[in-house]
Order: C-alpha cells, then structure tokens, then sequence
C-alpha cells in the first residue's frame, strides 16, 4: 500500500535527522558561557579540584572523544546525574517530562476544539457580523504574549473567583487534570487563534471548489458534504500548520511553567541552564528534540491519509 511505504520512507528519513540531533544538542551544549566545575565549586574553586571534575565529567579529553562518549551514553540509556540535584538525568526525565507533555497535550486539544468550530462558523458565515467578532476576539488573544494571558487568567479564575488552582500539580490525575487546566487554556488561545485562520481560509477555498458543487448537485446532505469533502480537504494544511506549531508549544510551555509554578520540564530547563547543570540541559534538550521529530512524522503520516497523493 502507498500509506505503508510512505511511513516506511519516513521512518528511514528519522536516522539521519536524530544523528543530527545528537550533533546539535553536544555542539550547543558545549558553547554553553562558564562551565560545570564553576557551578560545582563556586568561584572560590581552586585549580586541583576545577581539573578533578573535569576529569569525572569526561571534559578534559577531547571533544570529539567527548562525543563518542556522549552517543554510547544516549544508546545505552545513560545520560549521567544532574551536578546539583544529584539524581540521575534520566529520572528526572520521568519525573518531569510527563508533565510537559500532559500540559502540552491538553492545551493542543482545546485548541483543536476551539479552532474547528469557530472556524466553520466563520467561514460559512463569511462577511457576517459573527465572523467579524470570531475574527476579532482570537486576533486580540494572538497579539498578547502567553506570559501576559497566564497572569490574566491566574488572577481572574484562580485569585478572585478560586475557580481554578493559582500553581502547583496536585496528587492524583484528576487533581493534575484540574490544576493543568488553566495553564493548558493559556497555552491553547494563540495556537487556536491561528489555527481558527489557516482553517476558516482553507474551508471557503474549499467550499466553492467545483467538486464541492458536483456533490451538492448529487444531491448528497449538507453535513456529509461538510465532513467528507470540505473538511478533510481543508484540514491538510491545517494538519501541516499544527505539525510545526508544536516546538512552539513546547516552548511556550516553559514560560507557563513559570508563571503557574509548575515542575515541569520547561521549568527544570531553566534552571539547569542557569545552574550549568550540562548533563540535564542536554538530556532535556535531546528528549524534547526527539519527541517534535516523533510529532513531525504522525503529522506526515496524517496528512498522507488525508490526502492520498502525498504518500505517492
């Protein structure tokens, strides 16, 4: 079938893209300002003991040694110990990484749910007062940065109505589902707004098309024309915008990790990059960087069944 060979080219095209992954992530590491001895000892370290961590780290030999051992590491699932939290790097992961993307995942569905509707609205109502007001409300969400709406929405909902947490996870995953809630919303709003406009464009593209008339004039239901002709038609760059929308997600989750308090990945990112802790800023850097690969070839995938002459 050509959706099985398609898949099957991808998967191969993921070999050399994480070998540059492992590249990009030891080359941006190592241009890191200062150096883990620094953060370790303090600026009162003596050279001995600077040289005797080095030494431990593996950073004294050189670089291209320092890689070897870094891809050996990463294929036997050892990214070394954080330098201050003294904890492996790959627990920390599982610690902290399903918190990201429990927060990532929810805010990516309501912004389906959000952007799907208001869109058909919107474009099947073209001109009128309706989609004016669609329009205006998400182009005034867009233009407000993500750290500004968090705090909007922490003061409304969570400090003067108590309808929601103000930081923190919670226990339990009912009470993570409760207390992600509005971080997640803050993080849906700007990807719903463009989503809404790339797919309000493509549905009255879409909606006038020759092949759309042809289907009215069979005599087929509206709904059905919507769903099996217009919808799925316009979803492919729809498809294709939120495939590449995701590593700013991710990015945006770091900032929401910190205006909720919430000990995600984002927010150990930021430490461990102030802290010179390498081996955790790697090892976060290499995870996120897999996982948006990962997302790019579901949203390939997904766009070749949706649109057959992809896979060709």
């Amino acid at each position: 079938m050509p959706l099985l060979s398609f898949i099957s080219r991808r998967l191969l095209q993921l070999i050399p893209t994480l070998a540059f992954i492992l590249v990009v992530v030891f080359v941006l590491v190592r241009l890191l300002p200062g150096d883990p001895a620094s953060a370790i000892l303090g600026d009162r370290a003596k050279d001995a003991d600077v040289v005797r961590i080095n030494a431990e780290l593996g950073l004294d030999k050189p670089v291209p040694v320092q890689f070897l051992y870094f891809v050996r590491n990463v294929f036997t699932g050892d990214l070394g110990n954080s330098i201050h939290l003294k904890l492996s790097v790959v627990e920390l992961l599982a610690q902290r990484l399903p918190v990201t993307l429990m927060l990532t995942g929810l805010a990516a569905l309501f912004a389906v749910l959000l952007a799907v509707p208001l869109a058909f609205l919107a474009a099947l109502r073209q001109g009128q007062a309706s989609d004016g007001l669609i329009r205006g409300t998400f182009q005034i969400g867009l233009s407000m940065p993500v750290f500004y709406v968090g705090l909007v929405l922490l003061t409304l909902f969570g400090a003067q109505l108590r309808w929601f947490p103000t930081g923190g996870y919670g226990d339990g995953f009912l009470d993570h589902l409760y207390h992600l809630l509005l971080p997640a919303m803050t993080l849906a709003l700007s990807l719903a707004a463009v989503l809404m406009r790339n797919l309000r464009a493509a549905i009255i593209g879409v909606v006038h098309a020759e092949y759309v008339d042809f289907a009215r004039s069979k005599g087929l239901a509206a709904r059905l024309i919507l769903m099996r002709h217009v919808l799925r038609n316009a979803l492919i760059s729809t498809v294709t915008l939120f495939g590449l929308s995701v590593g700013t997600l991710l990015g945006g989750a770091v900032i929401t990790e910190t205006v909720f308090a919430i000990p995600g990945a984002g927010r150990l990112m930021i430490d461990s990059i102030y802290g010179r802790d390498y081996p955790v800023v790697q090892g976060l850097t290499l995870a996120l960087a897999v996982i948006v690969s990962f997302v790019f070839l579901l949203t390939d995938i997904v766009q070749a069944w949706l649109d057959p002459r992809v896979a060709r």
